[in-house]
């Protein structure tokens, strides 16, 4: 029987038997604005959902410097693409408002840090976890570094080979760690999903929770990873799917995401523990219909 070691997230367990941890991730679809952030706790808040997730970036470590003069058109005009990583980032006074924020609405916010420095900017938030993205991976260096925290790690897995996974997790360890199944294409097509994968990793690592990170359009897919044992799952959350970025059109719209969070606990409920008993709402059905019983075993 797989069994899942319980990470300790704040105030909630996560692993086997326990509600699945729900995370809306906001990411880079605030656009920079403080407001609509707020506008996204509030929503997931309403949804049900257990945490929010932004993402940390120092642009100078992580835009490939022949990148960086490239012009493109941003919702702030015309500018350089390491003025558009800049204008997209979240400050000091923001975190600390987004902190001040989700302490005040009752729901844990945590980050993906792309690089060692962001590790070191959201630490002062002291924050529940840190997730590694999946384009960090294969960053030792940064997994170390979130390792050394003593925080738990969320380790997501698209864009990798099992080779890359295994690595990173013989460098960090299995101790407070979560594995995320993740496909890395935005939106993702159902194909490409491979949610038996969730399976696969349970196997591989039965002490590890094991959930996942969708990037598909539609709910049925991440309904689907619950019922195949995802101990906790991520999807983007969005105001708009209609509004400018590129994350935008693989979220999840407010109502939206309410709704998968509502049909997750059902299907929770419904799931069951596996072991076969006859309830106390069918023995009225039993004596008008069962024409053979055996009264023995319902005595």
């Amino acid at each position: 029987m797989l069994s899942s070691k319980k990470v300790s997230i704040g105030n909630r367990l996560v692993g086997d038997g326990e509600p699945v941890y729900v995370i809306a991730e906001i990411g880079i679809n605030h656009n920079g604005s403080l407001e609509i952030a707020k506008k996204m706790i509030d929503g997931a808040v309403f949804a049900g959902c257990d945490a929010v997730k932004f993402q940390k970036r120092t642009p100078e470590i992580c835009v490939p410097m022949d990148q960086w003069y490239i012009e493109r058109d941003t919702p702030w005009g015309r500018m350089t693409y390491i003025e558009y990583r800049h204008a997209m980032e979240f400050g000091e006074d923001e975190f600390a408002e987004i902190s001040r924020y989700c302490k005040e609405r009752n729901i844990d916010w945590f980050a993906s840090c792309w690089d060692e420095e962001a590790v070191d900017f959201i630490e002062q938030f002291n924050p529940p976890l840190y997730k590694a993205a999946s384009a960090s991976l294969t960053d030792l260096n940064l997994l170390k570094k979130m390792r050394a925290t003593g925080k738990p790690v969320m380790l997501s897995t698209g864009m990798s080979t099992m080779k890359e996974i295994e690595t990173a997790i013989r460098t960090i360890g299995m101790t407070n760690l979560l594995i995320a199944h993740s496909t890395s294409a935005y939106p993702c097509k159902n194909e490409e999903l491979n949610l038996r994968m969730i399976t696969t990793l349970k196997e591989r690592y039965p002490n590890v929770p094991i959930g996942y990170s969708g990037h598909e359009v539609g709910l049925a897919t991440t309904w689907a990873a619950v019922t195949l044992g995802a101990t906790f799952v991520e999807r983007h959350i969005t105001l708009d799917r209609a509004m400018w970025g590129t994350d935008q059109a693989a979220s999840v719209e407010i109502l939206g995401m309410h709704r998968l969070v509502r049909n997750i606990r059902d299907i929770e409920k419904a799931l069951g523990n596996g072991i076969k008993q006859v309830y106390q709402s069918e023995l009225e059905v039993m004596k008008k219909l069962r024409r053979v019983r055996n009264e023995y075993e319902y005595a």
